[in-house]
Protein backbone atom coordinates (compact mmCIF):
# COMPACT_ATOMS: atom_id res chain seq x y z
CA UNK A 1 0.00 0.00 0.00
CA UNK A 2 1.10 3.37 -1.03
CA UNK A 3 0.64 6.13 2.04
CA UNK A 4 0.45 10.00 2.34
CA UNK A 5 1.34 11.79 4.96
CA UNK A 6 0.29 15.50 4.99
CA UNK A 7 2.41 18.01 6.85
CA UNK A 8 5.98 19.22 7.79
CA UNK A 9 6.60 19.11 11.00
CA UNK A 10 8.28 17.07 13.61
CA UNK A 11 4.66 15.36 14.45
CA UNK A 12 4.52 14.02 10.14
CA UNK A 13 8.47 13.26 10.75
CA UNK A 14 7.55 10.86 13.54
CA UNK A 15 4.48 9.53 11.80
CA UNK A 16 5.99 8.92 8.26
CA UNK A 17 9.15 7.00 10.25
CA UNK A 18 6.54 4.78 11.75
CA UNK A 19 4.28 4.16 8.91
CA UNK A 20 7.78 3.30 7.05
CA UNK A 21 8.09 0.26 9.23
CA UNK A 22 4.70 -1.57 8.52
CA UNK A 23 5.06 -4.29 6.58
CA UNK A 24 1.61 -3.19 4.97
CA UNK A 25 3.73 -0.12 3.16
CA UNK A 26 5.91 -0.57 0.44
CA UNK A 27 6.06 3.65 -0.31
CA UNK A 28 5.40 6.64 1.71
CA UNK A 29 4.72 10.13 0.57
CA UNK A 30 4.95 13.40 2.65
CA UNK A 31 3.54 16.40 1.38
CA UNK A 32 5.28 18.68 1.42
CA UNK A 33 7.82 17.11 4.59
CA UNK A 34 11.03 18.70 5.25
CA UNK A 35 14.79 16.94 4.90
CA UNK A 36 14.55 14.37 7.87
CA UNK A 37 11.06 13.13 6.39
CA UNK A 38 13.26 13.10 2.95
CA UNK A 39 14.97 9.79 4.77
CA UNK A 40 11.76 7.60 5.60
CA UNK A 41 9.65 8.99 2.47
CA UNK A 42 9.96 11.03 -0.73
CA UNK A 43 8.74 14.61 -0.55
CA UNK A 44 5.67 15.74 -2.52
CA UNK A 45 6.05 19.78 -2.97
CA UNK A 46 2.27 20.34 -2.24
CA UNK A 47 1.78 22.72 0.28
CA UNK A 48 -0.88 21.15 3.26
CA UNK A 49 -3.36 23.77 2.17
CA UNK A 50 -3.84 23.05 -1.19
CA UNK A 51 -6.90 20.47 -0.79
CA UNK A 52 -6.83 19.98 -4.44
CA UNK A 53 -4.08 19.30 -5.66
CA UNK A 54 -3.21 16.77 -2.60
CA UNK A 55 -6.16 14.69 -3.97
CA UNK A 56 -5.10 15.07 -7.20
CA UNK A 57 -2.38 13.68 -6.20
CA UNK A 58 -4.02 10.89 -4.18
CA UNK A 59 -6.08 9.79 -7.05
CA UNK A 60 -3.13 9.81 -9.57
CA UNK A 61 -0.96 8.07 -7.59
CA UNK A 62 -3.05 5.21 -6.02
CA UNK A 63 -2.58 6.29 -2.73
CA UNK A 64 -4.33 3.77 -0.38
CA UNK A 65 -4.27 5.89 2.93
CA UNK A 66 -3.71 9.52 3.72
CA UNK A 67 -2.96 10.78 7.49
CA UNK A 68 -3.68 14.31 7.92
CA UNK A 69 -0.98 15.81 10.24
CA UNK A 70 -2.16 19.31 10.47
CA UNK A 71 -5.11 21.11 11.79
CA UNK A 72 -5.91 23.79 9.21
CA UNK A 73 -6.74 21.40 6.04
CA UNK A 74 -8.73 19.30 8.38
CA UNK A 75 -10.91 22.80 9.82
CA UNK A 76 -10.73 23.06 5.61
CA UNK A 77 -12.32 20.08 4.94
CA UNK A 78 -9.72 17.67 3.39
CA UNK A 79 -11.20 14.99 4.85
CA UNK A 80 -14.57 15.64 2.94
CA UNK A 81 -13.12 16.18 0.08
CA UNK A 82 -10.86 13.06 -0.59
CA UNK A 83 -13.87 11.00 0.65
CA UNK A 84 -16.30 12.27 -1.83
CA UNK A 85 -13.46 11.68 -4.55
CA UNK A 86 -14.02 7.74 -3.00
CA UNK A 87 -10.23 8.64 -0.94
CA UNK A 88 -9.19 6.70 2.39
CA UNK A 89 -8.22 9.45 4.63
CA UNK A 90 -7.80 9.26 8.39
CA UNK A 91 -9.23 12.49 10.56
CA UNK A 92 -12.29 14.18 11.61
CA UNK A 93 -15.08 15.33 9.09
CA UNK A 94 -14.79 19.78 8.85
CA UNK A 95 -17.72 19.57 11.40
CA UNK A 96 -15.94 16.82 13.69
CA UNK A 97 -13.13 19.33 13.23
CA UNK A 98 -14.55 22.15 14.81
CA UNK A 99 -13.90 20.88 18.11
CA UNK A 100 -10.45 22.43 17.36
CA UNK A 101 -10.94 25.28 14.80
CA UNK A 102 -13.27 26.92 17.23
CA UNK A 103 -12.48 27.11 21.12
CA UNK A 104 -15.77 28.48 21.91
CA UNK A 105 -17.95 25.62 19.81
CA UNK A 106 -15.88 23.11 22.14
CA UNK A 107 -16.60 25.29 25.58
CA UNK A 108 -19.96 25.36 24.53
CA UNK A 109 -20.03 21.61 23.90
CA UNK A 110 -18.60 20.62 26.85
CA UNK A 111 -21.35 22.77 28.84
CA UNK A 112 -23.81 21.39 27.45
CA UNK A 113 -23.03 17.55 27.88
CA UNK A 114 -21.36 18.19 31.55
CA UNK A 115 -18.11 17.48 30.04
CA UNK A 116 -15.61 18.46 33.08
CA UNK A 117 -13.62 21.93 32.23
CA UNK A 118 -12.97 25.43 33.68
CA UNK A 119 -15.79 28.18 33.95
CA UNK A 120 -15.92 30.61 30.82
CA UNK A 121 -17.22 33.32 28.95
CA UNK A 122 -17.04 33.92 25.03
CA UNK A 123 -17.36 37.24 23.77
CA UNK A 124 -17.60 38.50 20.25
CA UNK A 125 -17.12 42.27 20.24
CA UNK A 126 -14.61 44.23 22.51
CA UNK A 127 -17.29 45.96 23.88
CA UNK A 128 -19.01 43.21 24.72
CA UNK A 129 -15.88 42.38 26.85
CA UNK A 130 -16.58 42.18 30.80
CA UNK A 131 -13.91 40.72 33.29
CA UNK A 132 -14.51 37.25 33.70
CA UNK A 133 -14.65 37.94 37.33
CA UNK A 134 -14.86 41.01 39.08
CA UNK A 135 -12.01 39.74 41.39
CA UNK A 136 -8.62 40.77 40.75
CA UNK A 137 -7.56 36.90 39.96
CA UNK A 138 -5.99 35.07 37.42
CA UNK A 139 -7.89 33.75 34.24
CA UNK A 140 -6.65 32.80 30.73
CA UNK A 141 -7.67 34.21 27.72
CA UNK A 142 -7.82 32.16 24.28
CA UNK A 143 -8.49 33.33 21.23
CA UNK A 144 -11.34 31.45 19.73
CA UNK A 145 -9.58 30.36 16.23
CA UNK A 146 -6.71 28.54 15.30
CA UNK A 147 -3.27 30.14 15.95
CA UNK A 148 -0.65 27.66 15.44
CA UNK A 149 -1.38 26.31 19.34
CA UNK A 150 0.12 29.86 20.71
CA UNK A 151 -3.27 31.80 20.84
CA UNK A 152 -3.18 31.07 24.42
CA UNK A 153 -2.66 33.92 26.93
CA UNK A 154 -2.09 33.19 31.14
CA UNK A 155 -3.31 36.55 33.25
CA UNK A 156 -2.42 37.06 36.47
CA UNK A 157 -4.50 40.05 37.11
CA UNK A 158 -7.10 41.70 35.92
CA UNK A 159 -5.07 44.51 33.94
CA UNK A 160 -2.78 41.57 32.23
CA UNK A 161 -6.32 40.19 31.12
CA UNK A 162 -7.48 43.61 29.53
CA UNK A 163 -4.17 43.90 27.81
CA UNK A 164 -4.22 40.09 26.71
CA UNK A 165 -8.25 40.69 25.26
CA UNK A 166 -7.39 44.11 23.75
CA UNK A 167 -4.24 42.34 21.76
CA UNK A 168 -6.33 39.34 20.67
CA UNK A 169 -9.43 41.22 19.66
CA UNK A 170 -8.09 44.46 18.42
CA UNK A 171 -4.64 44.15 17.56
CA UNK A 172 -5.11 41.04 16.14
CA UNK A 173 -2.00 39.43 17.17
CA UNK A 174 -3.34 36.29 16.22
CA UNK A 175 -5.31 37.22 12.97
CA UNK A 176 -8.47 36.13 12.65
CA UNK A 177 -8.62 33.91 14.60
CA UNK A 178 -9.31 36.70 17.52
CA UNK A 179 -12.50 37.65 16.12
CA UNK A 180 -13.77 35.42 19.08
CA UNK A 181 -12.14 35.30 22.44
CA UNK A 182 -12.79 32.45 25.51
CA UNK A 183 -12.05 33.97 28.81
CA UNK A 184 -12.11 31.11 31.56
CA UNK A 185 -10.77 30.20 35.25
CA UNK A 186 -7.23 29.88 35.53
CA UNK A 187 -6.62 25.83 36.11
CA UNK A 188 -3.87 24.69 38.68
CA UNK A 189 -2.25 21.59 38.51
CA UNK A 190 -0.19 19.16 36.35
CA UNK A 191 -1.11 19.13 32.62
CA UNK A 192 -0.93 16.03 30.74
CA UNK A 193 -1.78 15.16 26.86
CA UNK A 194 -4.22 12.30 26.39
CA UNK A 195 -4.27 11.10 23.06
CA UNK A 196 -6.88 8.55 21.86
CA UNK A 197 -7.74 6.47 18.38
CA UNK A 198 -11.77 7.01 18.01
CA UNK A 199 -14.03 5.45 14.84
CA UNK A 200 -16.80 7.19 16.11
CA UNK A 201 -17.77 4.80 18.86
CA UNK A 202 -15.05 2.85 20.77
CA UNK A 203 -12.28 5.08 22.13
CA UNK A 204 -8.60 3.60 22.55
CA UNK A 205 -5.95 5.48 24.06
CA UNK A 206 -2.55 6.11 23.12
CA UNK A 207 0.28 6.26 26.14
CA UNK A 208 -0.27 9.24 27.93
CA UNK A 209 2.85 12.06 27.76
CA UNK A 210 2.88 15.64 28.79
CA UNK A 211 3.89 19.02 26.76
CA UNK A 212 6.17 21.99 27.92
CA UNK A 213 4.24 25.03 26.24
CA UNK A 214 6.52 27.38 27.66
CA UNK A 215 9.38 28.80 25.82
CA UNK A 216 11.90 28.82 28.95
CA UNK A 217 13.00 26.53 31.86
CA UNK A 218 10.46 26.72 34.65
CA UNK A 219 7.48 26.58 32.77
CA UNK A 220 8.32 30.55 32.05
CA UNK A 221 7.82 32.47 29.34
CA UNK A 222 5.34 33.04 26.38
CA UNK A 223 3.15 29.53 25.58
CA UNK A 224 5.03 27.81 22.27
CA UNK A 225 3.71 25.39 19.81
CA UNK A 226 5.43 23.05 22.26
CA UNK A 227 9.09 22.38 23.49
CA UNK A 228 9.83 18.96 24.29
CA UNK A 229 7.61 16.31 25.48
CA UNK A 230 8.10 13.25 27.39
CA UNK A 231 5.90 9.83 27.91
CA UNK A 232 4.52 8.04 29.58
CA UNK A 233 3.38 10.93 31.77
CA UNK A 234 4.05 9.23 35.38
CA UNK A 235 1.49 11.59 37.18
CA UNK A 236 -1.25 10.32 35.16
CA UNK A 237 -1.99 6.65 36.81
CA UNK A 238 -3.91 4.14 35.12
CA UNK A 239 -6.70 5.39 37.21
CA UNK A 240 -6.81 8.62 36.18
CA UNK A 241 -6.40 7.50 32.69
CA UNK A 242 -9.67 5.69 33.21
CA UNK A 243 -11.27 8.39 34.48
CA UNK A 244 -10.54 10.51 31.53
CA UNK A 245 -11.75 7.94 29.17
CA UNK A 246 -15.01 7.34 31.22
CA UNK A 247 -15.87 11.05 31.89
CA UNK A 248 -14.07 12.91 29.05
CA UNK A 249 -13.17 10.90 26.10
CA UNK A 250 -15.88 8.89 25.62
CA UNK A 251 -18.69 11.62 26.55
CA UNK A 252 -17.28 13.43 24.13
CA UNK A 253 -17.45 11.36 21.04
CA UNK A 254 -20.73 10.95 22.03
CA UNK A 255 -21.40 14.12 22.21
CA UNK A 256 -20.56 14.92 19.13
CA UNK A 257 -22.54 11.98 17.38
CA UNK A 258 -26.07 13.60 18.91
CA UNK A 259 -24.62 16.83 17.50
CA UNK A 260 -24.53 15.15 14.12
CA UNK A 261 -20.55 15.60 14.02
CA UNK A 262 -19.70 12.26 14.03
CA UNK A 263 -15.80 11.64 15.24
CA UNK A 264 -13.17 9.84 13.45
CA UNK A 265 -9.58 9.63 13.99
CA UNK A 266 -7.08 11.10 16.48
CA UNK A 267 -8.59 13.34 19.87
CA UNK A 268 -6.31 15.23 21.69
CA UNK A 269 -7.15 15.77 25.33
CA UNK A 270 -5.14 18.86 26.72
CA UNK A 271 -5.88 17.86 30.67
CA UNK A 272 -5.45 19.81 33.89
CA UNK A 273 -5.41 17.56 36.91
CA UNK A 274 -6.74 20.02 39.24
CA UNK A 275 -7.73 18.96 43.12
CA UNK A 276 -11.15 17.97 41.88
CA UNK A 277 -10.19 15.94 39.09
CA UNK A 278 -9.10 16.24 35.56
CA UNK A 279 -10.34 19.14 33.64
CA UNK A 280 -9.98 19.95 29.65
CA UNK A 281 -7.94 22.64 28.67
CA UNK A 282 -9.02 22.39 25.09
CA UNK A 283 -9.38 19.75 22.77
CA UNK A 284 -7.51 19.33 19.45
CA UNK A 285 -8.58 17.30 16.03
CA UNK A 286 -5.02 15.97 15.43
CA UNK A 287 -1.88 14.63 16.54
CA UNK A 288 -0.24 16.83 19.30
CA UNK A 289 3.34 17.82 18.09
CA UNK A 290 5.74 17.55 20.14
CA UNK A 291 3.90 14.52 22.50
CA UNK A 292 3.78 12.74 19.02
CA UNK A 293 7.73 12.09 18.59
CA UNK A 294 7.61 10.18 22.25
CA UNK A 295 4.75 8.47 21.58
CA UNK A 296 5.26 7.03 18.28
CA UNK A 297 8.78 5.79 20.22
CA UNK A 298 6.93 3.94 22.39
CA UNK A 299 4.28 2.10 19.90
CA UNK A 300 5.14 -1.57 19.58
CA UNK A 301 2.47 -2.30 17.03
CA UNK A 302 1.82 -1.76 13.64
CA UNK A 303 -0.15 1.75 13.75
CA UNK A 304 -1.58 1.25 9.96
CA UNK A 305 -4.19 -1.67 10.73
CA UNK A 306 -5.05 0.81 13.42
CA UNK A 307 -5.53 3.70 11.09
CA UNK A 308 -7.82 1.84 8.77
CA UNK A 309 -10.02 0.63 11.63
CA UNK A 310 -10.82 4.18 12.61
CA UNK A 311 -11.90 4.87 8.94
CA UNK A 312 -13.85 1.24 8.69
CA UNK A 313 -15.80 1.76 12.25
CA UNK A 314 -14.08 -1.63 13.03
CA UNK A 315 -11.69 0.37 16.29
CA UNK A 316 -13.22 -2.29 18.93
CA UNK A 317 -11.56 -5.46 17.47
CA UNK A 318 -7.68 -3.64 17.69
CA UNK A 319 -5.46 -3.36 20.95
CA UNK A 320 -1.83 -0.80 21.35
CA UNK A 321 1.58 -2.86 22.46
CA UNK A 322 3.70 -0.18 24.01
CA UNK A 323 7.53 -0.68 25.08
CA UNK A 324 7.66 -0.31 28.68
CA UNK A 325 11.06 2.38 28.75
CA UNK A 326 10.11 5.68 28.71
CA UNK A 327 10.49 8.30 26.08
CA UNK A 328 11.54 11.93 26.20
CA UNK A 329 12.08 14.48 22.99
CA UNK A 330 13.74 17.80 23.54
CA UNK A 331 12.93 20.33 20.86
CA UNK A 332 15.86 22.28 19.58
CA UNK A 333 14.27 25.96 18.19
CA UNK A 334 15.57 29.01 16.35
CA UNK A 335 16.51 31.80 18.67
CA UNK A 336 13.67 34.02 19.34
CA UNK A 337 10.98 31.53 18.82
CA UNK A 338 7.99 31.71 19.27
CA UNK A 339 8.28 35.50 18.51
CA UNK A 340 10.59 36.75 15.15
CA UNK A 341 13.75 34.38 14.47
CA UNK A 342 15.75 33.69 11.72
CA UNK A 343 15.73 31.21 8.94
CA UNK A 344 18.59 29.30 6.42
CA UNK A 345 20.96 28.40 9.03
CA UNK A 346 23.12 25.47 8.41
CA UNK A 347 22.36 22.52 11.15
CA UNK A 348 25.44 20.65 11.75
CA UNK A 349 26.22 17.35 13.74
CA UNK A 350 23.50 15.67 12.22
CA UNK A 351 25.04 12.51 10.69
CA UNK A 352 24.36 10.52 13.92
CA UNK A 353 24.11 6.99 13.77
CA UNK A 354 19.90 6.77 14.30
CA UNK A 355 18.39 3.68 15.79
CA UNK A 356 15.43 2.24 17.55
CA UNK A 357 16.49 4.23 20.92
CA UNK A 358 16.71 7.63 19.32
CA UNK A 359 15.81 9.67 16.12
CA UNK A 360 16.18 12.93 15.74
CA UNK A 361 12.60 14.01 14.11
CA UNK A 362 12.92 16.92 11.82
CA UNK A 363 10.21 20.03 12.25
CA UNK A 364 10.90 23.46 10.64
CA UNK A 365 14.04 21.94 8.07
CA UNK A 366 15.00 22.11 4.69
CA UNK A 367 17.42 20.66 2.45
CA UNK A 368 19.50 22.91 0.08
CA UNK A 369 22.53 21.75 -1.92
CA UNK A 370 22.70 19.40 -0.17
CA UNK A 371 22.80 20.81 2.75
CA UNK A 372 20.27 20.85 5.94
CA UNK A 373 18.86 24.46 7.00
CA UNK A 374 16.85 26.23 9.39
CA UNK A 375 13.38 26.99 7.88
CA UNK A 376 10.75 27.46 11.38
CA UNK A 377 10.94 28.18 14.96
CA UNK A 378 10.75 25.05 15.66
CA UNK A 379 13.28 23.05 13.70
CA UNK A 380 14.21 19.60 15.40
CA UNK A 381 13.03 17.23 17.82
CA UNK A 382 15.77 14.93 19.61
CA UNK A 383 14.09 11.99 20.86
CA UNK A 384 15.32 9.17 22.70
CA UNK A 385 14.26 6.10 24.57
CA UNK A 386 15.80 4.88 27.60
CA UNK A 387 15.58 2.32 30.47
CA UNK A 388 14.26 4.63 32.58
CA UNK A 389 13.59 8.66 32.18
CA UNK A 390 17.17 9.65 33.60
CA UNK A 391 18.59 7.84 31.03
CA UNK A 392 16.05 9.04 28.38
CA UNK A 393 16.96 12.72 29.19
CA UNK A 394 20.59 12.48 29.61
CA UNK A 395 20.64 10.19 25.95
CA UNK A 396 18.52 13.27 24.24
CA UNK A 397 20.82 15.97 25.67
CA UNK A 398 23.70 14.33 24.87
CA UNK A 399 22.65 14.12 21.06
CA UNK A 400 21.30 17.96 21.43
CA UNK A 401 24.80 19.15 22.50
CA UNK A 402 26.72 17.74 19.28
CA UNK A 403 23.89 19.62 17.14
CA UNK A 404 24.86 23.22 16.23
CA UNK A 405 23.81 26.35 14.04
CA UNK A 406 23.73 29.77 14.42
CA UNK A 407 21.11 30.89 17.04
CA UNK A 408 19.70 27.98 19.39
CA UNK A 409 17.03 27.30 21.40
CA UNK A 410 16.03 24.57 24.04
CA UNK A 411 14.97 23.99 27.49
CA UNK A 412 17.22 22.66 29.69
CA UNK A 413 14.90 20.65 32.44
CA UNK A 414 12.49 18.31 29.67
CA UNK A 415 11.58 15.64 31.44
CA UNK A 416 12.32 17.00 35.09
CA UNK A 417 8.99 16.67 36.26
CA UNK A 418 9.02 12.79 36.08
CA UNK A 419 12.09 12.22 38.02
Amino acid sequence: MRVLVIGSGGREHALAWKIAQSPLVNKVYCAPGNAGTANVAENIDIPPDNIDMLRQFATVTGIGLTIVGPEQPLVNGIVDSFEESGLRVFGPSQKAAEIEGSKVFCKDLMKKYGIPSARYESFDSLEKVKLFTQKDEPVVVKASGLAAGKGVILCSNSEEAKIAIKSIMQDKAFGNAGDQVVVEEFLTGQEVSLLAFTDGKTVLPLDSAQDHKAAFDGDKGPNTGGMGAYSPASVFTEELKQQVIDEIMLPTVRAMAKENRYYRGILYAGLMLTESGPKVLEFNARFGDPETQPIMMRVKSDIVPIFEACIDGTLSTQILEWKREPTVCVVMAAKGYPGSYQKGKEIRGLNLEENQQAVVFHAGTQLTNGKVLTNGGRVLGVTALGSDINQAIEKAYSIVGKIKWDGIHYRKDIGNKAT
